[in-house]
């Protein structure tokens, strides 16, 4: 079976800029310094992709043309620029507006401490970072270019980190931009949120969303070789804590089965049509037996976006983020906010959904199980049931605001339930959001974001906030220092800058 987050190598672009000015010995030493660092940064494992030197670059046409290279090569999701020395801006000019791949600047030198003792001119001259850096931030700002600035040396872990994060988010973006994602049927009939602009998307984002039919699915589930299904079905019985009524010999082996073809359907559905992301509809089934549950949550696990009733927009962030944590510790999987805990003790948001919820945030093995299920008119489904582990996360939502596309990031802590929750059938997730559920509820409410969202506890609020600034879409963040009257006047600051053109 195939798994979408086999994804291709990808590596970031180590760029230094200098001049001609310093003479070729200079320039051999600017050279053999900044490959140490591109090499060091690469080696400290944090940036999660390679990082490759580039030679240095000194004149306009080169910078040019480097740019162009990288918005050309697939593998190169991002470029990393270091002024080393003093490099005139108006050499990058042509390069930085031709520049379509995310940058980094990286404000940094060669050497941690100064040589007190031994310093000269010849040192001086060397390594000018100190104001090259600043030269080069100033042509940025004119032009307007979306970059993250990071300072420090990269022996720092604060640097290695932050520059991480950014590669992750780049990862994100190049995922975007390529991201197929299947409806198998439309958007849950009346609900508001799950709609969007799907052309809008495309030319933002770089999301290509596409109808197919529900009957089509079925026939591929239908159509599904027994000997793969036996195959799939032994996989689940080695792998999950199957109910005994699921397992060979059971009253229910045949719902467990049917399952198993659910899931080679979609597969086989999902390769076909080249679609890393999908939705699904309890509304519009076809002739499918069950509501697919535990073959969406095995998808999401090998790395497919999902979203229920249709939502493409959360199944393509799904998607993106999953690739953004990609080497990460944790999970990240679709939510929803489903009731609260207000009490007593402090309050408590659980989330789940009908059935899919994604098993990388299991605190434990996934028990197999089947129930029914009062909507959707058809057989109980399978599905793995658990509660989510412990420890940070995020919730993270997108909505369409007509004019533009909306991120809200709510940081969070997962927790223990307070008692054992042996009636619910289903997986979950139990939270505590910052800075508190009333604040967290409001501000998330004010800014129209979805009941639909992403839990991660891979990635964080800096991925995100990199990712939109590259995707220059806006992002409001709720955490421990939000209110709820300096949230309601930064959403009036966004709307009164997004209204003057601002991207």
């Amino acid at each position: 079976m195939s798994t979408p987050l086999q994804t291709p190598d990808r590596e970031v672009w180590f760029l230094t800029g200098s001049q001609g000015l310093y003479g070729p010995e200079t320039l051999d030493q600017v050279a053999e310094q900044s490959r140490t660092i591109a090499e060091a940064l690469h080696a400290t494992g944090a940036v999660g992709v390679r990082v490759v030197w580039k030679p240095v670059l000194t004149d306009a046409d080169a910078i040019e043309r480097m740019a162009l290279a990288a918005n050309a090569d697939r593998a190169c999701v991002g470029v990393i620029a270091w002024m080393h020395t003093f490099s005139p801006a108006r050499m990058w000019i042509a390069g930085l507006d031709a520049l379509r791949t995310p940058l980094l600047h990286l404000h940094t030198q060669a050497n941690v401490e100064l040589p007190w003792q031994t310093i000269d001119m010849d040192f001086m001259n060397l390594n000018q970072a100190a104001h090259g850096d600043r030269e080069f931030g100033y042509i940025q700002t004119r032009m307007g270019v979306v970059r993250k600035t990071v300072a420090g040396h990269v022996s720092d872990p604060r640097v290695q980190a932050r520059v991480g994060a950014w590669a992750r988010a780049a990862c994100g973006w190049a995922e975007a931009r390529s991201l197929r994602l299947a409806r198998f049927g439309d958007t849950m009939r009346d609900v508001a949120v799950t709609e969007g602009d799907r052309t809008e998307a495309q030319w933002r984002w770089g999301v290509t969303v596409n109808g197919y039919a529900v009957t089509d699915l079925a026939a591929a589930v239908h159509d599904s070789a027994g000997s793969d299904v036996d195959l799939l079905v032994k996989e689940y019985e080695e792998t999950y804590d199957v109910v005994p009524e699921l397992r060979r010999g059971g009253d229910r082996h045949d719902s467990l089965r049917y399952s198993a073809q659910i899931e080679l359907g979609l597969r086989r559905m999902l390769e076909q049509s080249g679609a890393n992301a999908f939705t699904s509809n309890f509304e519009d089934l076809a002739s499918l037996r069950q509501l697919p549950g535990m073959a969406v949550q095995r998808l999401m696990a090998d790395g497919y976006g999902f979203a229920g009733e249709g939502d493409w927009k959360t199944a393509a962030l799904l998607r993106i983020l999953k690739v953004a944590g990609e080497r990460l510790p944790g999970g990240t999987s679709f939510m929803e906010d489903y009731t609260y805990h207000l009490g007593p003790g402090r309050p408590r948001i659980l989330g789940a959904h009908m059935l899919e919820v994604c098993p990388s945030i299991a605190a434990g093995t996934p028990r197999v199980e089947i129930h029914p299920l009062g909507i959707g008119g058809r057989e109980d489904p399978v599905r793995m049931v658990f509660s989510a582990v412990t420890g940070p996360g995020v919730v993270v939502g997108m909505s369409d605001m007509g004019d533009r596309f909306r991120l809200v990031a709510n940081q969070v802590e997962l927790v223990e339930p307070d008692e054992p929750l042996r009636s619910l059938p289903v997986a979950c997730a139990v939270w505590e959001p910052a800075p508190d559920l009333g604040t967290s509820a409001e501000a998330w409410i004010m800014a129209g974001a979805p009941h639909h969202t992403v839990l991660s506890t891979a990635v964080t609020v800096e991925e995100l906030h990199d990712l939109s600034e590259i995707a220059r879409t806006e992002l409001l963040v709720i955490d421990d220092s939000t209110t709820p009257r300096g949230f309601a006047q930064e959403l009036r600051w966004n709307a009164a800058a997004y209204a003057a053109g601002v991207r």
